[in-house]
C-alpha cells in the first residue's frame, strides 16, 4: 500500500535545481565537533537527501549517530535528528534553507549559493548566532561538509562541525 502522506510529499526534481539535487540519495559520513574549550567529539552519521514538493524543494534528513551505529561514547551528549528543507527562488538566484532538528530544539533559517565550486549557505539560527555552513570538494560520491559560527558578535569564523560523506545510493 502507498502511503498518502509520502506520495504527496515525494517527487522527482528538474535538472536546472541540481545545485542541491546533485545530493539526492543516501550518504554515510564521519562528524567532527570542536568544541570552545578545545574538546573534539567524534561519530558516523547518515543523511538521506529527497526531492519533495513537486521538485521544487529538496529535502534532507541529517541523524547522528547512524541508525546502524549502536553506542556512541564518543559524541558525549551531541546528537541529532533532523531535517533541511531547501526551497530554489529565482527571485533572488537562491535557495531558502530551513534547518530543523526538534530533538535538539535547534533552528535555522539561511540563504544558500554556489561560490565556484562550493556552496555556501549563511544565515542566523535560534540564539541570533551569524552561522556558515558550506559543501565544499563535491564530488559524484562525496563531499566535505563544514558548520562554523560567529560567537560574540566576532569577525572571525570558528569551524565548529565537519562532516566527511560518502555516498550510499543514487535515488
Amino acid at each position: 500500500m502507498i502511503d498518502p502522506f509520502a506520495e504527496a510529499l515525494h517527487s522527482d526534481g528538474p535538472k536546472k535545481l541540481e545545485l542541491y539535487g546533485r545530493f539526492v540519495g543516501a550518504w554515510t559520513f564521519d562528524a567532527t565537533r570542536h568544541l570552545e574549550d578545545g574538546t573534539v567529539l567524534t561519530g558516523r552519521g547518515e543523511v538521506h537527501f529527497g526531492w519533495v514538493l513537486e521538485g521544487k524543494a529538496i529535502q534532507d534528513v541529517w541523524i547522528l549517530p547512524a541508525r546502524d551505529a549502536g553506542p556512541s561514547p564518543s559524541l558525549g551528549t551531541w546528537t541529532f535528528y533532523g531535517t533541511t528543507l531547501r526551497v530554489y527562488d529565482p527571485g533572488v538566484d537562491a535557495w531558502h534553507i530551513f534547518w530543523s532538528d526538534p530533538r535538539n530544539q535547534y533552528f535555522s533559517r539561511q540563504l544558500g549559493r554556489a561560490e565556484g565550486d562550493t556552496i555556501v549557505q549563511q544565515g542566523v539560527d535560534a540564539r541570533g548566532s551569524s552561522v556558515r555552513w558550506s559543501f565544499f570538494r563535491i564530488t559524484e560520491n562525496s563531499f566535505r561538509w563544514l558548520g562554523e559560527c560567529l560567537h560574540d558578535g566576532g569577525t572571525d569564523w570558528r569551524l565548529e562541525v565537519e562532516f566527511l560523506a560518502r555516498r550510499v545510493t543514487r535515488a
